[in-house]
């Protein structure tokens, strides 16, 4: 008696054929190239990112600065390097910190998110927890203590990176390192708070361009789980007010001298 093959048996032998069929769809160049592409690009770059993002992410990034806020120590153009590892060690592609070791003092330039936006920022730390704040006419005062400042002549900046005609540059001293800030009388902004006391875990950050700068004054205080690193160094500069004009003398400088 003949026995009709079973429908599995009869697609288990298809399976072969359709297999070298598609083989045969596809042209040997295309093939070929595929082959070329995988082993010549795809793969080298497929692992090159799986070794720099996680690099970039936990040890040390870059940060594009785009506006003026804290002129005169950054301009806008700098390429800023990020130390991820001054202060902690975070899980890639994370703000979940696995060790830390550090905290911002006054004075840092840190990177982190803006509370009220999520956008990565370069500010001053001015504030720490625990300590009293004030400003008043454009005079920081810490913990009762006003700072100093000499205004000059003497800056090494020249004036046409400015977008007042008259800016006031003066050195500031007294809080944690001596920097240079710079105000601008000409235009209209919050030059003074009232006293408030940083609380534990917070942060008050404000940009060296006093009167050009949105920060702490305006969104609040920052926790200490979003600062990013310490940036104490520019990598490269690009004039943008110039078509982009690399500046040479900035390339590698550090900032705060």
């Amino acid at each position: 008696m003949n026995m009709k093959p079973n429908g599995k048996s009869r697609l288990s032998g298809l399976a072969p054929a359709l297999s070298h069929c598609a083989r045969m769809s596809i042209p040997k160049w295309l093939r070929r190239d595929s082959k070329y592409l995988w082993r010549e690009w795809v793969r080298p770059l497929a692992l090159m990112a799986a070794i720099v993002l996680p690099f970039k992410s936990a040890i040390a990034d870059y940060n594009w600065v785009p506006s003026g806020s804290m002129k005169p120590t950054i301009l806008e153009g700098d390429v800023v390097i990020v130390n991820k590892l001054a202060y902690d060690l975070k899980v890639p592609f994370t703000l979940q910190r696995l060790a830390a070791w550090n905290n911002p003092v006054k004075d840092d330039i840190v990177v982190f998110f803006s509370p009220q936006d999520g956008l990565r920022l370069v500010k001053r730390v001015i504030g720490v927890p625990g300590d009293k704040i004030e400003l008043r006419d454009e005079v920081l005062s810490v913990n009762g203590r006003k700072l100093d400042y000499t205004v000059g002549p003497g800056h090494p900046f020249d004036r046409e990176i400015y977008e007042d005609a008259e800016p006031v540059v003066a050195r500031e001293a007294g809080g944690g390192h001596d920097h240079w800030v710079m105000v601008l009388p000409s235009r209209q902004a919050r030059r003074s708070f009232a006293p408030l006391v940083v609380p534990a875990g917070k942060y008050f950050m404000m940009g060296d361009s006093r009167d050009n700068s949105f920060d702490s004054r305006y969104f609040g205080l920052v926790d200490r789980e979003q600062i990013v690193g310490r940036v104490s160094r520019v990598l490269v500069s690009l004039d943008k007010n110039h078509d982009y004009v690399p500046r040479l003398g900035r390339s590698l400088s550090l900032l705060d001298e």
